[in-house]
């Protein structure tokens, strides 16, 4: 019973933490769409990634203590943190702008969560 217990609180701790890390991403989701954050990093030029670097490391640090709750409860990878990850770096010159892509993002996440 002990360990049953210890895992419903792992698991209740691991989807505050997630609810946590979607806040986090939806609000620099939101400064990037409005031009005032470069969450992506697609241009590699110093002065913006410095300006995005601790918004950057505060998602990506609970998104990995989020996957190694969900390692531990033998659930796989966050999959919006993957996406996360996979999205950011260099992209081809015929790519959609940050912006863009930051109001595609919370489009998507927005139909998550109200299926109407």
């Amino acid at each position: 019973m002990a360990k049953a217990d210890r895992l419903a609180r792992l698991d209740d701790r691991r989807v505050e933490m997630e609810a946590e890390y979607e806040a986090l991403l939806v609000a620099a989701l939101r400064q990037t769409a409005a031009k005032r954050l470069l969450l992506f990093g697609h241009q590699q030029e110093r002065t913006t990634m410095a300006r995005a670097a601790p918004v950057v490391a505060e998602i990506t640090t609970l998104g990995e203590e989020i996957d190694d709750l969900r390692a531990q409860l033998a659930i796989g990878p966050f999959a919006l943190h993957q996406e996360f990850v996979a999205s950011r770096g260099p992209v081809s010159a015929h790519a959609v702008g940050e912006p863009k892509q930051a109001q595609a993002w919370l489009d998507r996440l927005d139909a998550t969560k109200d299926p109407a």
